[in-house]
C-alpha cells in the first residue's frame, strides 16, 4: 500500500466507514454520493491487505576490545540485536534460525 498517498488512504477509509455506518448497500451509497461502485470495492480490498512490515534499521558496531584476553573472551561471541523500543537479544553462534524468527516475530508484535 506504500504507493498511495496518506491523504487518499485516509479519504477512502472515511468513505468506507461512512458507507458502513449509513446502513446502505455499496451500490446505493455510491449512487447517492456519485461514486463508482468499483472504486469502493477496490479501496475496501486495498485497505484490508495487511501493511508490509516496517523496515528495521540495523547499526553494526564493534565491541570494545577487552583489556586482558581470557578463555571466556576467546570463545566465539554471540550477536546482540538492539531494538529502538528498548529490548535487546543476544544470538549465540549455534542458534536455531526458525526459533529466532518466532522470537523476533513476537517481539515485533509487542513493540
Amino acid at each position: 500500500m506504500g504507493r498511495y498517498q496518506v491523504a487518499d488512504i485516509e479519504h477512502w477509509r472515511g468513505v468506507l466507514r461512512e458507507q458502513a455506518a449509513s446502513g446502505q448497500s455499496m451500490a446505493g451509497y455510491c449512487r447517492e454520493h456519485g461514486l463508482q461502485e468499483w472504486q469502493l470495492y477496490e479501496w475496501k480490498k486495498r485497505l484490508r491487505r495487511p501493511a508490509p512490515a516496517p523496515f528495521i534499521a540495523v547499526t553494526v558496531s564493534s565491541p570494545e576490545a577487552p583489556a586482558q584476553p581470557s578463555s571466556q573472551n576467546m570463545q566465539t561471541a554471540g550477536i546482540e540485536l538492539r531494538h529502538g523500543s528498548g529490548w535487546s537479544l543476544i544470538v549465540e553462534p549455534d542458534f536455531d534460525a526458525s526459533h529466532l524468527r518466532r522470537v523476533l516475530s513476537v517481539l515485533e508484535q509487542c513493540s
